[in-house]
């Protein structure tokens, strides 16, 4: 039993094997138990101890890590980079920061930039994943570079009613299912949006026009 070995967050990036970072793939060779989703699972096929499925149930998560802490070493296995909307938060508050190592991730937010040729210092970055944020579009008026992560229908409805209400003279991209073989960039009008069949893993940036000249 050894209570004081850390748990391990790895941040898997898009979750594609070639945006694995050395360090990902060397923390995961050494853990005993991996948790994470099924899609993250499989980056690590040779992985030959216990693989337990959870997604994003925040509270399974911790309560399969409780149950296995001192039995070897964790690895909790998020997409991305932990530091960006993962479940690193919860699991860090829960356990405390001196139990926990975190592996950073290529996120989404910074894969998504790097296909339109920008950098994203200073931009927003808003998660629309699980819930809408607030209606009141006034803190993005001045805002040059805007990156929302999306993930349902409602998140893409909430990213036309954003476009719409902060007018012309920015772009909108709409990029899907990034680092992976079926990755679409583009873009589009925000009446595209409507109604529109818009991937799980997707990533909305709206840019100023003169940030691409």
């Amino acid at each position: 039993m050894d209570e004081k070995k850390p748990i391990t967050i790895i941040g898997c990036g898009p979750g594609s094997a070639a945006h694995l970072t050395e360090e990902a793939r060397q923390c995961a060779a050494g853990a005993d138990i991996m948790i994470g989703s099924q899609r993250l699972l499989d980056l690590f096929p040779r992985h030959g101890g216990e693989k337990i499925v959870e997604g994003v149930n925040i509270e399974k998560v911790i309560r399969e890590i409780a149950a296995r802490r001192g039995k070897g070493n964790i690895a909790v296995l998020v997409s991305g980079d932990p530091g960006m909307c993962s479940l690193a938060r919860p699991v860090i508050r829960h356990f405390g920061i001196a139990s926990c190592r975190v592996v950073p991730g290529i996120s989404s937010v910074q894969l998504a930039f790097a296909r339109v040729g920008l950098d994203w210092y200073g931009a927003k970055i808003v998660s629309a994943h699980a819930a809408d944020p607030s209606a009141d579009f006034s803190p993005y008026l001045n805002e040059d570079k805007i990156a929302v992560l999306g993930g349902r229908t409602e998140s893409a409805a909430w990213m036309r009613r954003l476009a719409a209400s902060l007018g012309g003279g920015r772009v909108l991209y709409v990029c899907e299912n990034l680092g992976l073989p079926e990755e679409k960039v583009a873009a589009v009008n925000p009446e595209e949006l409507d109604g529109g069949a818009i991937g799980s893993l997707a990533v909305f940036l709206l840019v100023r026009k003169e940030l691409l000249e």
